[in-house]
């Protein structure tokens, strides 16, 4: 079920556009996400090549009027959006809508300062868009699954960060006791063994401070396993929630007010802003 504009300005035009611009069930629909998603690709490839002196030097008037069309064309669809939508507020400080403005600013911002012209590149976020395309509807519960799986998992992360953490800090010092009266330690301080303790333990490694000492390699040698033994924790946390959150069914219709989407089939009001869905 496709969701209305507003219906106090509920035109033929304007529920044409909202379809196409907010929903992807039919043939304009997509293609307008397939269009969207090209623009935004070569957007970004055209700040990438920007960065290449040799390609600047040589192509730097095509790839400045490029940049222009791109950011014309994004904030023609930013303005459409905010136009489109119930509550435009409520668009513009969603994440989608802060992610449309900062892929149009750093164009208009260059005007000032030529070094956020680089900043373009954010519009690679913008491809996350794409998973409406051709009703992806495998994609968007995937993606909405895994952020409530996510958020469900949250205090559960925090307790095992806190752990890991603590256990980081004994360690820590432990070792700092152990390697601190050998000659030209690199462990000349707590702080800098707790860092030894959680590269140790989180299996990383960088070489650039080892134990010397017997004690202290067999130490270090616990600490990597302790690590191999915890690392697939978080991942049964999340891994637990995400299951519990995959058996909620979801549709793919947008809010009429700020244009999120992922309700589930029964919901009657957003699940971000609360306005009632139609």
């Amino acid at each position: 079920m496709n969701q209305a504009p507003d219906p106090e300005a509920n035109t033929p035009i304007k529920q044409r556009l909202w379809e196409i611009v907010f929903e992807a069930e039919t043939p304009a629909g997509r293609a307008f996400d397939v269009i969207l998603m090209w623009l935004i690709g070569f957007s970004v490839l055209t700040v990438m090549l920007e960065s290449i002196p040799s390609i600047n030097a040589k192509y730097s008037t095509l790839i400045h009027g490029l940049e222009w069309f791109f950011t014309i064309a994004f904030t023609l669809e930013y303005a459409l959006r905010i136009w489109l939508v119930r509550r435009p507020s409520r668009y513009i400080f969603s994440f989608y809508g802060v992610v449309d403005l900062l892929s149009c600013l750093p164009t208009y911002l260059a005007l000032l300062d030529p070094t956020h012209s680089s900043f373009a590149v954010i519009r690679v976020l913008r491809l996350l868009r794409m998973f409406r395309v051709m009703k992806m509807v495998h994609h968007i519960r995937g993606a909405n699954t895994l952020m409530r799986g996510l958020r469900s998992a949250a205090p559960k992360i925090t307790v095992f960060f806190t752990s890991v953490l603590l256990l980081s800090i004994v360690a820590g010092t432990i070792i700092y006791f152990i390697e601190s009266g050998v000659e030209d330690t690199k462990f000349t301080s707590i702080p800098i063994s707790v860092y030894y303790a959680i590269v140790s333990i989180t299996t990383v490694g960088y070489g650039d401070i080892t134990a010397v000492t017997a004690l202290g390699k067999i130490f270090t040698t616990l600490l990597i396993l302790t690590g191999y033994a915890i690392i697939a924790v978080p991942t049964g946390i999340v891994t637990s929630e995400m299951i519990n959150a995959h058996k909620q069914d979801e549709t793919t219709d947008a809010c009429p007010s700020c244009g999120v989407h992922g309700h589930l089939i029964d919901a009657k009001f957003c699940r971000r802003c609360g306005e009632k869905l139609d």
